[in-house]
């Protein structure tokens, strides 16, 4: 919460500019990390190539799809996606926890029948902070023109092999190091028909009382050239929404008077990735778009940030929707359908170094602080207070306090303030920036950002 927020309604101040000396000692710094320009290096498209492609091979992977079958169909899909979860935790020694997560669903509109919704995940446990967690999650499924064809050939090479093949590439690099953080691989099922997959594993979270601090869905990270003509294979989107659905009344008097539209916990995690792009992924710039998802559409974070969790879609920024929920045809010289011919393997091996590379780093960050709260109303210096996690004890070298101008899309300006609870920024008035604190571990690794009070904290405990 913000201190005092119900009487600083009341108060006005007048805020001068940060003087040049203070200005230029709070640049962005940073620890460069040799572990994750190794893990970015040890990504491989030859093998998204191949696991893209055995998911083609089935045919289709639509959720109503056949289950009896051992090489058509959504049941085969997911039988080889667990298996090869398998095969990744046996070659790291048994370090990932391989399961199924599903229900029945039935009465809907895209399956009016009952159907179980099946999905893979596979869990490596942190060593020092097992319930906390990062995600990264890819759809089985496949469809073409008509959402209710089951039948039909629908090969979801980029849509969404990809995403999954991303995943499984993550887990093949990331299972060859230890983290204080627990990390999620997921493999999710019904997202054409309704993001039942995601609903499930996000009530499965919320009910087990994990601390899920990030969510990134991959949907979609294969294609780079447009409909729009464009081709471009250093580019991708981070889409990140703004305000919790489930805010209070009073929460959002208080956004209203403090600010936090474009500093919920889902955009500065975006801000972490896109930080995280611009350090050790090469060739690679993101753009964060400050919105849910494409207009209008939907993806598999939805269900978690619909419950208050941090999470983002990363994707391609040119899509050809020629390739995107088509029957496999050529009509007019046109090809329409997603088969694997209009994958670029490196660029999705690229987008999943970004991924792998993010996880590991807040993996081996502590947790986002707690209770972040800021005061300074008619005064001249801004004063943030947060409370330790007692989970990173062991782990924790002290705070990073940031600042940026209201209108700036990135953090401007930051200062490493050591093991307190509590700081204060003198001579930056409150008026006319942002703030947030992140946490540092022993070895340089940071949070993500948190802005003060409800509107940005990572817990929905």
């Amino acid at each position: 919460m913000f201190k005092s927020w119900t009487s600083s309604l009341l108060s006005v101040s007048v805020g001068l500019a940060i003087p040049l000396s203070v200005m230029a000692q709070d640049s962005i710094d940073y620890k460069e990390q040799e572990k994750l320009h190794e893990i970015a290096g040890a990504t491989q498209a030859d093998r998204i190539e191949s696991d893209i492609q055995t998911l083609v091979d089935f045919g289709t992977r639509h959720t109503l799809s056949e289950t009896e079958s051992d090489t058509r169909g959504i049941g085969a899909a997911r039988r080889w996606i667990f298996a090869e979860f398998e095969r990744i935790s046996e070659a790291c020694g048994g370090c990932l926890e391989v399961m199924y997560v599903s229900d029945t669903i039935s009465g809907e509109k895209r399956i009016p029948d009952p159907v179980e919704v099946k999905s893979v995940i596979a869990i490596q446990r942190g060593k020092t902070d097992p319930n906390r967690y990062v995600m990264m999650s890819g759809d089985i499924d496949s469809r073409v023109s008509d959402v209710m064809d089951y039948t039909s050939d629908a090969p979801g090479a980029n849509d969404n092999a990809s995403g999954v093949a991303g995943a499984l590439e993550a887990a093949r690099v990331l299972t060859q190091y230890e983290f204080d953080g627990s990390i999620v691989y997921a493999a999710l099922a019904g997202e054409e028909q309704g993001l039942f997959g995601g609903k499930i594993l996000a009530e499965k979270a919320k009910e087990e009382g994990w601390h899920l601090t990030a969510v990134l869905n991959n949907d979609m990270i294969g294609n780079i050239e447009g409909i729009n003509g464009v081709i471009n294979n250093t580019t991708a989107r981070i889409f990140a929404e703004g305000t919790r659905m489930n805010e209070s009344d009073r929460e959002a008097t208080m956004r209203r008077f403090y600010g936090g539209e474009v500093d919920s916990p889902s955009r500065n995690l975006a801000r972490y990735i896109d930080t995280v792009a611009d350090r050790y992924i090469n060739n690679l710039d993101t753009m964060i778009v400050y919105r849910l998802d494409r207009f209008g559409r939907g993806g598999h974070h939805r269900p978690f940030n619909d419950l208050g969790y941090a999470g983002i879609r990363i994707m391609e920024t040119n899509e050809n929707y020629n390739r995107q929920h088509q029957d496999l045809r050529v009509e007019d010289g046109i090809e329409y359908g997603d088969t694997i011919d209009g994958v670029d393997f490196d660029y999705a091996a690229k987008l999943t170094a970004l991924n792998a590379v993010s996880m590991a780093s807040m993996s081996w960050a502590p947790r986002p602080p707690a209770n972040v709260e800021i005061e300074g109303a008619v005064k001249p210096d801004t004063t943030l207070s947060w409370t330790p996690q007692a989970e990173d004890k062991e782990n924790i070298a002290g705070y990073k306090v940031y600042w940026r101008l209201t209108s700036a899309p990135q953090w401007q300006f930051s200062r490493y303030v050591g093991n307190v609870n509590e700081y204060t920024l003198e001579n930056v008035v409150i008026d006319n920036y942002i703030f947030g604190v992140a946490s540092v571990s022993n070895d340089g690794f940071e949070s993500p950002v948190v802005f003060p009070g409800p509107a940005g904290t990572f817990s929905i405990e």
